[in-house]
């Protein structure tokens, strides 16, 4: 059989299963925002790491659903405006700008 001529040689590299859970939880208040991340792979102590934002810094905040929603009529009307810049948030919880 052609299996005998070549064998499946082992995999290079086995990878342990250790989950890895991240949240990220953000709570709004009177003076800003405070953003909370929480690291914990497989059962070793969570990380948590908090930061806390302005109401100042997050004037135009674009939350990624209204990014998405934004995109849409963007495509729509085939046309986006001239420095069409936002702040927003990247996937680590901390302030960047989205452009357009």
């Amino acid at each position: 059989p052609a299996s005998a001529l070549h064998p499946v040689p082992p995999p290079l590299l086995q990878l342990s299963e250790r989950p890895i859970e991240r949240r990220t939880h953000m709570v709004s208040h009177q003076h800003g925002m405070t953003v909370t991340k929480t690291f914990q792979e497989g059962e070793a102590e969570p990380q948590c790491q908090s930061f806390s934002y302005s109401q100042a810094e997050l004037r135009g905040l674009l939350p990624e659903g209204a990014s998405l929603l934004l995109l849409r009529v963007l495509a729509r009307r085939q046309a986006v405006p001239p420095n069409l810049i936002f702040p927003a948030m990247d996937t680590e919880g901390h302030l960047c700008t989205s452009s357009y």
